[in-house]
């Protein structure tokens, strides 16, 4: 299979310097494998409430004032509701797929019940409510059977990041069945995600080291789905004063491309994020030329 590494931004705002070092991860490490390799843009606009409109086009403006140029047309998941249709089916018909009718606040009265408080920023462990039916409830979303899946698994989910190392999860106990869609339309992220990797011939997967809680999930249902799982790499995160990841919901400011010398002053600057030394090229496009054999050196050659 034809190597190939994807950038998949939402656009809910304009690229910030957070995105760029993603960007610069993802774009590097298809290009250290060589020229067969494909990078490709996906726009993750399938959670429309979210999405500002033209946004997506703004994004690409940014990559490309960078020369961070995709080797294929980028794609919209707001094209490709048909795959996501066709396969929340099949995971119904396995009976991996039940609706639900929870709130949030009927989850924490639920875990409150249990004695497990549900801590701000922790993860909303979902304790199986509507497992066994709705109870007359109106369904608010669809969610995945992660319990009864992790059952037909042999022994702990585990997984190697090529940044982080061993990875282990239990989904059942540390997250519960997660959501895959909302009753009134929009796909999660976990399963929109999983699908495109898989319909687009992803191999590797690098991010932001923010989504590495998600990989455990989306092994999963690359599993019940029968689809291939691509390796991992997360990369550091940029933060801000307070030490918090820098991000759009913190009033991140967007990286400045407005000039030849503004866009090579981004790119250095994730760069730097990523371990690599500060540019000495005088555009953009060289500049990534002196970092791919770095980065071949630095993230190829061994796990970190």
């Amino acid at each position: 299979m034809r190597e190939t590494g994807r950038f998949a931004p939402s656009p809910t705002g304009p690229l910030h310097a957070g995105s760029l070092v993603a960007a610069l991860a993802s774009w590097l490490d298809v290009r250290a494998r060589g020229p067969q390799a494909r990078w490709l843009i996906r726009i993750e606009d399938a959670d429309t409430e979210r999405c500002l409109p033209g946004m997506g086009e703004h994004m690409l403006r940014q990559l490309a004032d960078c020369s961070l140029l995709p080797d294929e047309t980028p794609v919209w998941q707001t094209q490709r509701t048909a795959h996501y249709d066709a396969s929340m089916r099949k995971l119904q018909a396995l009976g991996l797929a039940y609706p639900c009718g929870c709130s949030r606040k009927d989850i924490d009265n639920a875990l409150e019940r249990l004695g497990r408080r549900h801590e701000r920023h922790g993860e909303r462990v979902y304790p199986g409510t509507c497992r066994d039916g709705l109870h007359g409830k109106p369904a608010r979303a669809w969610r995945f059977a992660a319990e009864k899946f992790e059952s037909t698994q042999p022994g702990e989910l585990r997984w190697t990041d090529r940044r982080l190392g061993e990875q282990h999860q239990n989904v059942g106990r540390d997250v519960g069945d997660f959501v895959l869609r909302r009753a009134d339309g929009p796909w999660a992220y976990q399963l929109a995600v999983v699908v495109d990797d898989a319909e687009q011939g992803v191999t590797d997967v690098v991010r932001g080291e923010d989504l590495a809680d998600n990989t455990a999930r989306q092994i999963l249902l690359q599993r019940a789905l029968g689809l291939p799982t691509p390796g991992y790499l997360h990369t550091p995160l940029v933060r801000g004063a307070d030490g918090d990841k820098l991000s759009k919901q913190n009033g991140a400011a967007a990286i400045d491309t407005a000039s030849p010398e503004a866009a090579l002053a981004a790119l250095d600057a994730a760069a730097r994020v990523l371990g690599l030394q500060a540019a000495t090229a005088a555009s953009c496009s060289a500049a990534l030329a002196a970092w791919v054999p770095e980065w071949r050196a630095l993230y190829n050659s061994r796990p970190l």
